[in-house]
């Protein structure tokens, strides 16, 4: 009943993963962005495993990139989508939940990108994948950020109580939490983690509504991800770089 039950919740978010969606203006840019600066931090030869395949986005831009990549996600109509979206991506497709995972080869590379807001039980997913990281391997984490730069002018306008309270759009995906730097900090090291390196993902002033309709170039919406880079705690998301090695 368990895995049924869980098939049916994620199925239950596939309209969130779609062009129509509010908030795919966000999604665009993003999920653009942060993919290229985990390929800069990486070599193409690694052995690498995403879990989730989300919008499809990332998973397009690391199959083309890496020498073997797989991708794990437990939802039938999200692969569905991703293989209508992408037909000739050559991505290794593993239907099943995260906690069902087995492998015996180990990877260079795991990437959690925007995974843990989503799960039950974020510290299960970390301690249980950290075994599957080969010595000298690292795990990718991107992860909303509670505390951006255009919610804290929400909060400060009296227009949001508590930073930490989810959005619309973050209850259309299933977002079940937010983070801060601190405790994506806390969460990683409590599960034996070694934080390396962490930057910014978009560094978005304004709400999606109000950014729209400024019309604003690529060029400024490119430069905004770029400063974030400097300013993890002001930007949209966040993304870390943490080793298993004792």
């Amino acid at each position: 009943m368990r895995d049924l039950k869980l098939t049916q919740n994620l199925d239950n978010y596939i309209g969130a993963y779609g062009e129509d969606f509010d908030f795919s203006f966000d999604n665009e840019i993003i999920l653009n962005w942060y993919p290229e600066r985990i390929k800069s931090l990486t070599s193409s030869k690694s052995r690498v495993l995403e879990l989730g395949i989300g919008h499809g986005y990332t998973c397009n831009h690391f199959s083309e990139y890496y020498r073997e990549y797989s991708v794990i996600d437990g939802s039938s109509a999200v692969i569905e989508q991703f293989r209508s979206q992408f037909p000739k991506n050559k991505a290794n497709i593993i239907e099943g939940y995260f906690e069902n995972f087995d492998s015996q080869p180990l990877f260079d590379v795991i990437i959690m990108g925007f995974v843990l807001e989503h799960v039950d039980s974020p510290l299960e997913i970390l301690s249980m994948y950290r075994k599957f990281l080969a010595p000298g391997g690292c795990c990718f984490v991107a992860v909303p950020n509670a505390e951006s730069l255009h919610r804290r002018f929400g909060h400060a306008a009296g227009l949001l109580k508590d930073m930490a309270i989810l959005s619309s759009g973050d209850i259309a995906l299933g977002h079940q939490r937010l983070y801060t730097v601190e405790s994506l900090t806390a969460e990683l090291e409590s599960c034996n983690y070694t934080v390396s390196h962490v930057e910014g993902i978009f560094l978005k002033p304004l709400m999606t509504t109000q950014l729209k309709s400024l019309d604003l170039s690529e060029d400024i919406l490119q430069g905004m991800c770029q400063v974030g880079v400097d300013y993890p705690e002001l930007s949209a998301g966040f993304l870390f770089q943490a080793s298993a090695d004792e």
